[in-house]
């Protein structure tokens, strides 16, 4: 008898604790959107412990099993590590997400309400908690900044007692706090930074990486514990689907957005040795403070000549041009441009890496689709950073440069020699081309990479390129750089 009450009583218990496999549904998806090696269709199932990862295209809507969200926006790897909902004794729920690069919103759940204390949001270089909450965080390796949408959230790096295997908000002198009421305003931390930055204006996580026009709405500031929240519209349509069985169902039609359509990414669970770290879309600025650099930022001006013949009756519109810059000071280097003015005076912002910034403007560009072209390397810069405390980045050259796109296939590939006082490293990396001129590598682990790459062409007749890229040379050194590039003679 005794024994069947015990029985009875863990089988009761177990039945309040939710499953630890299943964290959640997608009710969302559109793109390149996988969990491990899975493509991830509405109403599958998303594991703990899967890392999820969205390509240049892709974006998830996760429905957690506390009735939370967890998005995924496009260039994104996160992993749901834990979800471990007890209903019957909440202090027994815990709950840690993962976001390795890219941009992720979440919206706190019900079980998450009830055990704040037991939530973790950990990035890279950083650990977040909560106080009933929905924010944006972006983060590549080196940088995480984060945006409150409703609610408050607590962030610290991982210095002193906040290690990086921990559970809850780390809570001490460096911890600081950021709510909605903030608005206008982020707070950036950096790696090996105990306490974030608070930054006004820049490129927010929303800038990084722009929600679909459909992703639910936050709940007014008003409300004292904001809960997830989808438009009324939407809700009994994304309740059906998630009680539906998981089929692939056809891909619904992507709004306008700012993000481009491009090939997707697929990457794999881990780097191999010696491949470039995680691909970050974009790192965020800290509001610059030190003197900018009376030199401009580096600007690619296009072919005045170019083989296209304009309506004489039409008036004639600029060529699209393009910026690159650093946006914080290395070194003894000061600022090279402003990221903040360039994005005011309507540029768009195509990516960020470390402490530099590629811009473009919106003039006229007309897309090559047929035959092979090589640029050659004009301008350049790089640094390379060290993991050791108290190392400064040392700058380094590049030579050899090459560069070409195969119209055809829209592909491209690059390589070049980084070049630091005796070391010398060959770099290359290949990738796609996407139809507005934008190209990246298209997987960070595939044969023949070993560094991440990002940028886009310009001029009026693609007579000019750009591109910032990241690789990682030794297990605790990393290069970031830029490089701008023109056709080659003859091309």
């Amino acid at each position: 008898m005794i024994k069947r009450t015990i029985l009875c009583v863990g089988l009761w218990l177990a039945a309040g604790l939710a499953s630890a496999a299943e964290a959640g549904k997608v009710i969302f998806v559109a793109g390149d959107a996988r969990a491990d090696a899975r493509p991830l269709v509405m109403g599958a199932a998303v594991n703990e412990g899967e890392l999820l990862s969205t390509g240049t295209d892709g974006y998830v809507y996760i429905k957690t099993l506390d009735d939370g969200l967890f998005i995924l926006r496009p260039k994104t790897q996160a992993r749901i590590a834990a979800y471990r909902v007890d209903r019957v004794n909440p202090a027994n729920t815990r709950v840690k997400l993962e976001l390795l690069s890219g941009v992720a919103r979440t919206q706190s759940g019900n079980a998450v309400k009830l055990a704040r204390q037991n939530f973790r949001f950990n990035t890279p270089v950083a650990a977040i908690g909560v106080r009933g909450t929905d924010f944006t965080v972006f983060t590549d390796d080196q940088t995480s900044s984060v945006a409150v949408l409703s609610g408050g959230i607590t962030i610290s790096g991982f210095t002193g007692a906040c290690a990086r295997e921990g559970s809850g908000p780390c809570e001490g002198a460096a911890s600081r706090e950021l709510s909605a009421s903030q608005k206008g305003q982020m707070l950036q931390i950096r790696r090996g930074q105990g306490a974030a930055q608070l930054v006004t204006g820049g490129a927010t996580p929303d800038v990084v990486a722009p929600p679909r026009p459909d992703e639910p709405l936050a709940k007014a500031a008003a409300s004292s514990a904001p809960e997830p929240y989808i438009a009324p519209q939407k809700v009994a349509v994304l309740q059906e689907q998630v009680k539906a069985p998981p089929v692939t169902v056809p891909q619904q039609p992507q709004p306008q957005n700012p993000q481009p359509q491009q090939p997707g990414e697929n990457p794999g669970d881990s780097a191999p040795v010696q491949q470039p770290e995680p691909e970050a879309p974009v790192t965020q600025p800290d509001t610059p403070t030190v003197p900018v650099d009376p030199r401009p930022p580096v600007v690619v001006n296009p072919d005045p000549a170019g083989p296209a013949k304009p309506d004489p009756s039409v008036p004639a519109q600029p060529a699209r041009a393009l910026t690159w810059g650093r946006f914080a000071a290395i070194a003894d280097r000061p600022v090279q441009v402003d990221l903040v003015q360039q994005l005011e005076q309507g540029n768009t912002l195509i990516t960020q890496k470390g402490d530099y910034a590629l811009l473009r403007t919106d003039g006229e560009f007309v897309m090559p689709q047929r035959g092979s072209v090589g640029f050659q390397l004009q301008e350049s810069e790089a640094f390379i950073y060290s993991g050791k405390e108290g190392v400064q980045p040392v700058q380094a050259t590049l030579e050899n440069g090459q560069l070409r796109f195969d119209f055809d296939k829209r592909k491209f590939s690059t390589s070049f020699d980084l070049v630091n006082a005796a070391e010398r490293f060959n770099m290359y990396a290949s990738g796609s081309v996407a139809g507005d001129g934008r190209f990246s590598v298209d997987s960070q682990f595939a044969v023949g990479n070993n560094m991440v790459v990002d940028g886009v062409l310009g001029g009026r007749n693609a007579d000019s390129a750009a591109y910032l890229f990241q690789g990682r040379l030794s297990e605790d050194r990393r290069v970031f750089g830029a490089t701008s590039w023109g056709k080659a003679p003859g091309q």
